[in-house]
């Protein structure tokens, strides 16, 4: 078993769920990095969740696991990313 501090990193490197395109998070363009999760999601056939749920878990997982370490710049883009796979899926609040 991985290390009980390492787990999330365990769960990036091995997770098969979403075949991400490389740097995604790290782009600045919250629509690209929307898209980009979207076109991954539908064409997962490992996903558990529907594509939405996939999508925005591995958002939101990256989010989180990247804690304080993640700077504010970024993180306000891949906040607003949130926002527009909201609308990519019809779901906008």
């Amino acid at each position: 078993m991985t290390d009980p501090e390492k787990w999330s990193r365990h769960v990036t490197e091995t997770s098969h769920a979403l075949e991400l395109e490389p740097g995604l998070f790290t782009w600045d363009d919250p629509e690209r990095i929307a898209a980009a999760l979207k076109r991954a999601a539908e064409a997962s056939t490992a996903r558990k969740g529907t594509p939405y749920q996939s999508a925005m878990s591995m958002l939101t997982f990256y989010i989180n696991r990247a804690g304080h370490s993640l700077p504010d710049d970024q993180r306000k883009v891949l906040e607003e990313a949130k926002q527009h796979l909201r609308r990519l899926f019809g779901r906008h609040p």
